[in-house]
């Protein structure tokens, strides 16, 4: 446990600024809708988000090392945490869409920083311990920062105010609990034909993924919000999604090492599916069955992309586990640029449920890709296969810290 100590006060960092962020994407689309924006409008936000972490985890290794961890951290820190509170100052759509292009950028520098900052921190006996609290930081602080909503209220600058306390918290930690300063991860190697071509599929899935996740992620509380719930209902709903996939994702990771990893694919899309249109044609307005559904959905929906990036590393070479993943982790930002307006157009036509339409839509369009790639290609022997890890889509360095301390050349054994 004494090895693990240094790295206490990067995780508490870690937390309050995945609870900040996960707070704030729920926060902008209920003020966003009391407000009086349209669904279109937040969906655009959401866009404007995604494109700046896009830009951010492209950029990020170049301030590190221009001026280092703590100095990039600080200044990423300082810039997200006037922003959030220029959200509440400036109520106009054009600057929430800079600001939130504006966070999405410093958002990505902060968790690659983080991230990056762990991965030279820990041992390779504890980094399977670092990983497994990492995920529990992660999951436990963004459910239970949605609950700062209901107790503070959406309404007024109180709220905001809070998520700018909490980004600046994690400079507390960063700045006194570590007095190292590590060498910048070399900038990871990006060659999206090369993966691409290793394997379409997972490629492919990630793609989807980010459009439906980015969809679910930007506009569930809006839909939420207007079939009638409260808001404490809202962030429920919220949550349950969330907590639903980080629940069933190990046991659905565990049948695909073990089955077909493209057969798991299918029946957990399938699964997705289903549910996305239970909450269309079932669910309705009643906030017990939404919240049921909900957590079928997310159970099904959120482990899709580690799945796809499983099934991708099952094809590459030894040695190809990061440069799959950094590509993996872009081609599902790519995606999730497009998910949210596409998404929010669909709602502001047709209403709020057609937020699961659109994406029950391309669910049903990677059953086909699915279906046609089980055609074309053969399985991976079990044998070939490598072990499933469940991955954040925080930065594109979290590939080098989920490298088991087996697989310093690749995925082969992890």
């Amino acid at each position: 446990m004494s090895s693990m100590r240094p790295l206490i006060p990067l995780l508490i960092a870690a937390g309050i600024l995945l609870g900040g962020n996960g707070l704030q994407s729920t926060l902008i689309a209920l003020r966003g809708a009391q407000e009086g924006f349209s669904a279109s409008t937040i969906g655009l936000m959401g866009t404007f988000y995604f494109a700046g972490f896009l830009l951010g985890c492209l950029a990020v290794t170049h301030i590190m090392k221009a001026v280092g961890h703590v100095r990039a951290f600080s200044a990423l820190a300082a810039i997200a945490s006037a922003g959030t509170l220029l959200l509440v100052l400036v109520l106009d759509p054009v600057m929430w869409c800079a600001l939130r292009l504006a966070g999405g950028f410093c958002f990505a520098g902060l968790f690659t920083i983080m991230e990056a900052w762990l991965n030279s921190g820990a041992a390779n006996k504890d980094r399977a311990r670092v990983l497994a609290i990492y995920r529990m930081v992660d999951i436990g602080s963004v459910t239970g920062a949605q609950f700062l909503i209901p107790i503070v209220g959406a309404g007024g600058f109180a709220i905001f105010a809070v998520m700018s306390i909490m980004i600046t918290l994690s400079l507390v930690p960063v700045s006194l609990g570590d007095r190292s300063n590590p060498t910048p991860p070399e900038d990871v190697k990006l060659d999206l034909a090369r993966v691409w071509r290793i394997s379409p599929l997972g490629c492919f899935g990630c793609i989807a993924v980010g459009v439906t996740n980015s969809a679910f992620r930007t506009l569930s509380p809006v839909y939420a919000e207007q079939i009638g719930m409260s808001v404490t209902d809202v962030v429920t709903f919220v949550s349950v999604g969330i907590f639903g996939g980080a629940i069933i994702q190990y046991p659905l990771g565990y049948l695909s090492d073990r089955w077909d990893r493209r057969s798991v694919l299918l029946i957990t899309t399938c699964c997705a599916l289903l549910a996305s249109l239970a909450l269309v044609f079932w669910a309705r307005s009643d906030p017990s069955l939404n919240f049921v559904i909900v957590f079928i959905f997310g159970s099904f929906a959120m482990p899709l992309y580690s799945l796809s990036a499983a099934h991708s590393n099952d094809r590459a070479d030894k040695g190809e586990f990061v440069l799959i993943n950094a590509a993996l982790m872009l081609f599902y930002s790519f995606g999730a640029i497009g998910g949210p307006f596409a998404a929010s157009t669909a709602m502001q036509y047709f209403g709020p449920s057609a937020l699961f339409v659109f994406t029950a839509t391309v669910y049903a369009i990677f059953v086909v890709v699915i279906l046609y790639r089980m055609q074309v290609r053969s399985g991976v022997p079990a044998g070939h296969r490598s072990r499933f890890i469940g991955l954040l889509r925080t930065s594109t360095v979290f590939a080098r810290l989920a490298k088991r301390n087996d697989d310093s050349d690749g995925p082969a054994k992890q």
